[in-house]
């Protein structure tokens, strides 16, 4: 079920978001691939630019390997640096467009009509038969995030045969929200104004993993760089702010 959960989400086509002619520095849409977790800033960040551009959602790890694989892509918006780095590493993506944008909050979740009641430190003491969602951790930063964090709490092996793993956080949320598990790792800006689950606790510890969101340009194309320079500025930055992000 879960396989097919996420051939799904793989097959799923690239939305548009649209807005006025783009900038007169940026005469042609740019494709661009995003993170999952931005799937509500992004629309918003495009509008405020002043453009349009074809976004491709997905976990930030799918979206690098479809990078590798020579999809048509003009910049990445990622939600952890290590994907990002690798392409820059291969020479796939051009490091003087590298930008730290944004930051987030890794938070743990519970369906609001269960009654656990647990914090990260106290995940591995879940009853029976309880699960756990986070984000597949080679594909999904949030899933990586998660696991650093129970790693670092010593709790991980203890709970790994009973997390579901997911292919992006989109889809993590997803479980947590119909109830199919006791608690979910996602991000902060995932549940607001979401009212079916309840907020545990942020991971928020001396050692506890910092999300942050990093883009880069994986083309040429202007557009894509127009793009890039723009979601830099002030104006983006109080974008993902509304949205709940943190700063760079």
């Amino acid at each position: 079920m879960l396989r097919l959960a996420l051939a799904f989400a793989l097959a799923l086509p690239a939305s548009t978001a649209c807005a006025p002619a783009p900038p007169a520095e940026a005469p042609d849409p740019p494709t661009v691939a995003v993170a999952a977790s931005l799937r509500n800033v992004m629309p918003d960040l495009i509008e405020s630019w002043g453009g349009r551009a074809t976004l491709t959602y997905g976990g930030s790890g799918t979206l690098r390997r479809q990078v590798e694989a020579g999809a048509p892509i003009d910049a990445v918006v990622f939600a952890s640096a290590a994907p990002v780095d690798s392409l820059i590493e291969q020479e796939l993506a051009d490091p003087a467009t590298r930008d730290r944008l944004a930051t987030n909050r890794l938070v743990l979740v519970r369906p609001s009509d269960h009654p656990a009641d647990v914090t990260w430190q106290t995940l591995a003491e879940l009853p029976e038969g309880e699960k756990l969602a986070v984000g597949e951790p080679a594909a999904v930063p949030a899933g990586a995030y998660a696991k650093e964090a129970l790693v670092g709490l010593g709790s991980w092996e203890a709970l790994r045969d009973r997390v579901v793993f997911a292919g992006d956080v989109a889809m993590v949320l997803a479980y947590a929200r119909r109830g199919e598990v006791a608690a979910a790792a996602v991000y902060a800006t995932d549940v607001r104004g979401i009212e079916d689950v309840v907020v545990l606790e942020e991971a928020a510890w001396e050692g506890a993993p910092q999300p942050e969101v990093v883009a880069a340009a994986v083309s040429e194309a202007e557009a894509g760089r127009a793009l890039l320079t723009f979601l830099g500025t002030p104006a983006a930055r109080a974008v993902f702010q509304r949205h709940g992000f943190g700063p760079p």
